[in-house]
């Protein structure tokens, strides 16, 4: 019985029960972070005093906190506030919960109980001051809660009354970023305002601008003028009060309330104010005009900059108050004169006449006090000349361009303030000098210069700085003289400035132009003295390789152009010099139709009427020329390849004939050309042939692979305006020639490391496309990029010999990309001024020493110029060498355009003879590529791997080589 109980059990117990395997789901890992609130809740407890917790504090201030840590960060923070009693650790630690509302997806909201609690119970005034700052910063945080916002502000209007005027600042600071103006506020009657009870926040901020505390008062000034800058109209009764603090013995005071009273005179000019010690009345915005002249004569340079700047924005002031502002002599004896009438009527209407018996019976009744002004402040008479004799020059600065501002919307006030603006010239401040030339280039159109006022802005010319004397070049193009001695004096003068500078050549030629154009009818008397002609005798043929010659004929040519007459006076020489010039300096000389000599200048009309053709049909041939394009999927390699050269050559053509679509038409021949090198590489007999066979073709293929990587970053950094579509179709070209030479790599036999590193390279820039371009893979259908997207997860676990065999197919039946093209284009151009490479004189210097080279260069549509242009010098031994112009030598005289100016030092050994130097722009671009590329690998080490290079940096040549002859001399022993 035992031993079949015992049998029972063995056999009930060593069952063998087969239970179905489940998937167990795989553990996920948290990386949790070591906790704010905790480390520092150990800090704060660890401090034995307060200079410690002090100290632990700032330690913490200096560490960035997570978004899902500040609150508990926060509550450590008040609950230590409740316990410490030291006055600066409670600063510290009001100051950093303001810092903490700030961290984003924190809502601070929580704390506003505590912080609204922690004020009520504070005694420091440096405390309070700073907890309302926190507040401030809560509450701007929070711009959809009112409820919170109200209760803050009625924070700050219970603390107004405080001593410590750090407390009132804050307060009156937290009424002006959070008050509402149809929310009744409760002040308390402690303040310096007699009333109480319900009151507006603009009534309560207007109280304190007769604080005591000049610091309170500049407080609320700003206070109300946050209010206007939030959109709320401020009541005409604060401009007053404004006025008032103009005569503040605080030069902030007086700063604010400057501004103060210009935005009053913004919100309402035509609303009428009395006079004081008058019966007049006058418009808010004279008055305030006024009245801040007057602080253009300030004791403080500062409030002077202020008035002067303010005054030029004020263009509805009258136009009697405008012209006071440049005479000196007070207006009406400070008194507005009555005229006979009124004062024969007033004498008839006290019934009685002066007898002579009395002593001064006859005397005004009312008593002048020359303090008082009745009808302008007396510094509002002549305040832009004060302000333009200021002995600060920001001040002379802000005056000059105060007085641009207020001429530009007054041609009469424009022609008043003329001769002051030519008195500037004469600053000694190099800056003041510019920026009046500046002022008066945009003010040309109102004014004509007389030939005194012409003298003195030619006197200019004499200055040592290129900038001014190019500015006054740029000011001539623009300005209308009014005789023809004036025309004679500046030809005079530019050809002076013409032989003591020659580096001007360029720009002097440029204003002649101008000048002739602009003042046709008074060149034309001038032509037989300019041209040295007489009407009985031959007069000598002048050089034309001189630069005032030619200087002279660009003058008599333009102005010729809108004068039909003036070519009758020409002699048989000038029309040859006219020919040369036309075709030398197209820029410069115009088209002239002459008569009766059409065989020699037909060709001018013809390139005028081809020059003024319909950009729209250039646009049409543009898109049809791409269109044609598009059927080369239809034709055989041969016709497809003569189809894209001769599309090439239309398309640059067309841009050499069309300025406004040369970058569209660049752009699109540039790509083609890519496209056509690679359908070369691609040829059948390259592929079909053995790898010992077709070396030279290999060869031929990998240049050209090279050659499509450079036009494609030429492509994409010297073209702007570009879509993000033109981008992808341009990093789409780059894939291509990279698939290619991993594929020409793999034929050259290299070693299996490198072709591991290669594949794992070009992997990661499909991943990188794929992200850069996600939005742009519907109109890639077909395309190469979209065969290897789809054969994606076969690529990333295939080996490198397979994966090279497929990007080769896949090269081969892939389509053509269609491009389409942005509305506009501007192709990135470059051109050297100086030198000019015809010089056959060579730069002699003293070998191991340097010399510099001047560099004059202008640059069109360059996005960020002073970190992307560099300047090469490319010796006869293949030295190279590299320079990074400064910011400071690069200009802007136009929105697309740039000008740069600069000295490149030049050093060699000594040579035997004169030899060239090449001098040209470079264009440097970084092509940066995300750093979280996924690597894919199909062995177990990673060793051969080489890392991901984060961005592909190089230079474009990106202007024609000037040629310089230089000739370094051995050193004298």
């Amino acid at each position: 019985m035992a031993a079949h109980l015992k049998k029972r059990v063995y056999e009930e117990f060593s069952k063998v029960v087969q239970i179905p395997h489940e998937e167990v789901p795989a553990k996920k890992l948290r990386l949790s972070k070591p906790s704010k609130s905790a480390a520092l809740h150990v800090d704060l407890c660890k401090a034995t005093n307060s200079t410690d917790a002090l100290q632990y504090l700032l330690q913490f201030a200096r560490q960035p906190v997570e978004a899902e840590s500040v609150e508990g960060v926060v509550r450590i923070l008040l609950e230590h506030y409740y316990k410490e009693t030291d006055n600066s650790v409670r600063l510290k630690i009001a100051s950093l919960l303001g810092l903490l509302s700030k961290t984003q997806d924190f809502h601070p909201d929580c704390i506003v109980d505590d912080v609204v609690n922690i004020i009520g119970n504070e005694k420091s005034h440096q405390v309070l001051a700073q907890l309302l700052d926190t507040l401030l910063v809560i509450g701007t945080q929070l711009p959809d809660s009112p409820s919170v916002r109200q209760r803050l502000v009625d924070v700050a209007c219970k603390l107004l009354s405080d001593t410590y005027f750090g407390v009132r600042n804050k307060c009156l600071q937290l009424l002006g970023y959070l008050g509402v103006m149809d929310a009744a506020l409760t002040k308390d009657s402690d303040g310096p305002g007699t009333s109480s009870g319900v009151r507006d926040v603009q009534s309560i901020i207007s109280d304190y601008f007769g604080d005591q505390d000049p610091r309170v008062r500049t407080a609320a000034l700003k206070a109300m003028l946050q209010l206007h800058e939030r959109g709320m109209k401020i009541h005409q009764i604060i401009y007053e009060q404004a006025c008032r603090l103009l005569a503040d013995d605080y030069e902030q005071v007086r700063s604010a309330a400057v501004q103060m009273v210009w935005v009053l005179s913004l919100l309402y000019p035509e609303s009428i104010v009395p006079i004081p010690s008058s019966n007049e009345e006058i418009r808010l915005v004279d008055d305030a005009f006024g009245k801040i002249s007057h602080m253009v004569s300030d004791g403080s340079w500062m409030v002077r900059v202020q008035a002067a700047k303010t005054l030029g924005s004020m263009k509805l002031v009258s136009h009697h108050f405008l012209e006071q502002t440049l005479d000196k002599k007070l207006m009406s004896d400070l008194r507005r004169k009555r005229t006979a009438h009124e004062r024969a009527r007033e004498l008839f209407a006290s019934g009685e006449f002066s007898s002579g018996r009395k002593w001064a019976d006859d005397a005004p009744k009312e008593k002048l006090d020359t303090n008082t002004v009745n009808l302008i402040a007396s510094g509002a008479c002549g305040a832009f000349v004060h302000g333009l004799e200021d002995e600060m020059f920001e001040v002379r600065i802000a005056a000059v361009e105060a007085l641009c501002q207020l001429a530009r919307s007054s041609p009469s006030f424009a022609e008043k303030c003329l001769d002051f603006l030519v008195d500037m010239f004469n600053d000694e401040i190099e800056e003041v000098r510019l920026q009046s030339i500046h002022v008066l280039r945009e003010i040309s159109t109102h004014i004509t210069l007389r030939e005194d006022q012409l003298d003195t802005v030619l006197a200019v010319l004499e200055d040592s700085s290129r900038d001014i004397r190019e500015a006054l070049h740029e000011l001539l193009c623009f300005t209308n003289v009014s005789t023809k001695e004036c025309i004679q004096l500046a030809l005079l003068e530019l050809l002076k400035n013409l032989n003591k500078y020659p580096s001007d050549r360029n720009s002097v030629w440029k204003c002649l132009k101008f000048v002739g154009s602009r003042h046709p009818t008074l060149v034309l008397p001038l032509v037989p003295e300019l041209l040295s002609t007489h009407p009985y005798f031959d007069t000598p043929e002048p050089d034309m390789d001189d630069p005032a010659y030619i200087a002279v004929l660009v003058l008599v040519f333009n102005a010729a152009k809108s004068c039909p007459t003036m070519p009758a006076l020409f002699s048989d020489h000038t029309f040859r010099h006219y020919a040369y010039l036309r075709d030398s300096l197209s820029h410069l000389v115009p088209p002239l139709t002459l008569p009766g000599r059409k065989q020699v200048f037909g060709l001018d009309s013809v390139g005028s009427g081809s020059a003024s053709g319909s950009v729209e049909s250039a646009q049409v041939f543009l898109q049809q020329s791409l269109n044609r394009v598009s059927a080369i999927q239809t034709l055989e390699a041969p016709g497809a390849q003569d189809l894209l050269v001769f599309t090439i050559r239309d398309l640059q053509r067309l841009g050499e004939l069309q300025a406004e679509l040369a970058g569209a038409a660049d752009f699109c021949a540039t790509y083609l050309h890519c496209q056509l090198l690679l359908m070369k590489a691609l040829q059948e007999k390259l592929w079909t042939m053995a790898v010992p066979l077709c070396l030279k073709q290999n060869l031929t293929a990998t240049a050209a692979t090279q050659q499509i990587l450079e036009e494609t970053y030429k492509l994409e950094f010297m073209y702007g305006g570009l879509e993000n579509r033109q981008l992808a179709t341009i990093h789409h070209m780059r894939l291509q020639a990279k698939a290619l030479q991993l594929v020409l790599n793999a034929r050259s036999r290299q070693g299996l490391d490198v072709l591991i590193s290669s594949c794992e390279k070009f992997l990661q820039d499909i991943e990188c496309f794929h992200r850069m371009f996600l939005t742009e893979l519907p109109h890639l259908q077909g395309t190469f990029v979209e065969k290897l997207l789809e054969l994606m997860p076969r690529l990333s676990s295939c080996e490198p010999v397979e994966l090279v065999k497929i990007l080769q197919t896949t090269l081969r039946h892939s389509g053509l990309l269609q491009l389409s093209l942005p509305p506009q284009i501007h192709r990135a151009t470059a051109n050297i001024i100086e030198p000019t490479g015809e010089s056959d004189n060579p730069l002699r210097f003293t070998s191991g020493l340097v010399v510099a080279l001047d560099i004059d260069a202008t640059l069109e549509h360059v996005q960020d110029p002073e970190s992307t242009i560099k300047v090469q010098v490319l010796y006869p031994d293949g030295q190279s060498h590299v320079i990074h112009p400064k910011p400071s030598d690069f200009r802007k005289p136009g929105p697309t355009r740039r000008r740069l100016i600069t000295q490149v030092y030049l050093s060699h050994t000594s040579w035997t003879e004169p030899s060239q130097i090449e001098v040209r722009l470079l264009l440097a671009y970084s092509s940066s590529s995300p750093s979280s590329a996924p690597k894919f690998s199909w062995s177990d080490s990673t060793d051969a791997l080489q890392p991901t290079e984060a961005a592909v940096e190089g230079t474009i040549p990106f202007s024609k080589p000037v040629k310089v002859y230089i000739m370094p001399k051995p050193a004298r022993r």
